[in-house]
């Protein structure tokens, strides 16, 4: 338990396999330019917690970046372009002479530190300051930098197995009262959530409430003569949702609910928007998002149309990326969603063992407590998984580290919670003592009584004999 607790019981590496393919490219040259490419990768101080392996031919599944290279085109100028939705970058670059190998594995290098580069950062951010940096110096950031690592990690719900999603349209009046929502999430959520199902899992529903007041707590919207529209204002915001009125639902099954709020403002009210930025949408941290959906003047609808849901559909798209903590660079999806996995399983590494740590001072320090059968089985388990994820991540196997990860810190923390254990810890030999001092009192004093008088009465008989 102290082994993880301080750190010492796993040395955290991230490798990664990046497969180079090239096309009219003599095999000889491309294993020359893999181990070039590989020496560059490889000597870069600022990704010391990543190690690359540069490989050519096809690899198995688990490659974290595929460069295809083109070198046909023997004037045209560099380029790099990575795809949104695979791990892939093509590029384009001569590679005619073998002067050409050292340029084209320079660019090759600059290109993938760009792709893993905010990957880095924030493992770096993840681990400063923590046992588990192992004497490594963290990475140079920004005092900017820093504040965006830590606005994500705020802003972001906790890691989870699931995540239950909830999209409501709430209206002031009677319409609209109807939606076509189950377009919408098939054609701009459903695309998100297929690559996020190898994070987590995720439920879906939905509801409409018509007549649905502000909340009292604001003092908006109020109206703007000079532009002719209604304002809320930021202090507004965080006060916006009527959790008195609006049902929201504060969680459904074992996973957090994220709730995402479709705002559709009366004809007489209308365009509203936020007095600071003319936004409308806004998230709340670790609750979901809210969308206002001005209509365009003059009408007044029954139904939103898929057309008319979509501009709010891709608000919360990337509002649901941000709220699940996904990076948000490179631009590829993949591999955002990646750097995504390999974060949390170190995030719940680094919790697994602090509440480890945190479990062996309290058993020290408090002697008394009697350990239950159930808590040292779910450290054992615990260890087991810890062990596991450290092995996984080592070996590059980052979808099964975070799920061994996920499990240890599930163990630890039902361990750490245990009913019995809580009731001994907030039940200390003290409070034993007061409990027990009013009910033992009162049978005392007779005891103490007679013990007083048998002693009297054994004196006097021994002064009888004697004398």
């Amino acid at each position: 338990m102290n082994a993880w607790a301080e750190g010492n019981a796993c040395q955290l590496q991230y490798p990664l396999n990046i497969e180079l393919k090239t096309s009219n490219v003599p095999s000889g040259q491309t294993s020359d330019l893999a181990t070039r490419l590989e020496t560059l990768l490889n000597a870069e101080d600022r990704f010391s917690l990543h190690k690359f392996n540069v490989v050519t031919g096809t690899v198995s599944t688990n490659s974290a970046l595929t460069v295809q290279l083109d070198s046909s085109s023997a004037n045209s100028p560099a380029k790099a372009t990575l795809r949104s939705w695979e791990p892939v970058l093509d590029v384009s670059h001569q590679l005619q002479t073998p002067e050409d190998l050292q340029n084209t594995a320079l660019f090759l290098a600059g290109q993938i530190f760009e792709v893993f580069e905010d990957e880095s950062a924030a493992l770096s951010h993840l681990l400063d300051g923590t046992p588990f940096s192992g004497g490594r110096q963290a990475m140079q950031l920004s005092v900017e930098k820093k504040q965006k690592l830590d606005g994500r990690t705020t802003r972001a719900f906790k890691p989870a197995s699931s995540y239950h999603l909830t999209f409501s349209l709430f209206t002031p009046g009677a319409s609209p009262s109807a939606w076509e929502i189950d377009q919408a999430l098939k054609e701009y959520i459903q695309p998100l959530l297929n690559p996020l199902s190898s994070v987590s899992k995720f439920t879906i529903d939905t509801q409409v409430q018509l007549y649905a007041a502000f909340s009292p707590s604001i003092s908006g919207p109020v109206f703007d003569e000079d532009r002719n529209r209604w304002s809320l204002h930021y202090s507004d915001l965080t006060g916006f949702v009527n959790a008195a009125e609006w049902p929201l639902s504060p969680g459904i099954g074992s996973g957090p609910t994220i709730n995402f709020v479709l705002y559709h403002p009366s004809a007489d009210k209308a365009p509203l928007l936020i007095a600071e930025n003319d936004g409308t949408s806004w998230i709340i941290p670790q609750w979901g998002a809210v969308q206002i959906h001005n209509p365009p003047p003059g009408q007044n609808t029954t139904k939103l149309t898929l057309e008319d849901l979509r501009p709010d559909m891709l608000v919360f798209a990337d509002q649901l990326a941000s709220l699940l903590g996904v990076p948000p660079s490179p631009p590829s999806l993949s591999l955002r969603i990646s750097s995504l996995a390999r974060e949390r399983g170190t995030a719940l590494i680094l919790s697994a063992s602090s509440t480890l740590g945190a479990l062996s001072r309290l058993t020290l320090k408090l002697t008394s407590i009697e350990i239950p059968t159930s808590v040292a089985k779910s450290v054992d388990e615990t260890l087991t998984r810890l062990d596991r994820a450290c092995q996984d991540l080592q070996q590059g196997n980052f979808q099964s580290a975070l799920e061994n990860a996920r499990i240890a810190e599930t163990e630890v923390e039902k361990a750490f919670f245990e009913p019995s254990m809580v009731g001994q810890v907030y039940f200390p030999e003290e409070h034993k003592v007061a409990v027990y001092v009013p009910l033992l009192g009162p049978m005392a004093v007779p005891l103490v009584l007679s013990a007083i008088n048998q002693l009297k009465s054994l004196r006097d008989r021994k002064k009888a004999k004697t004398g």
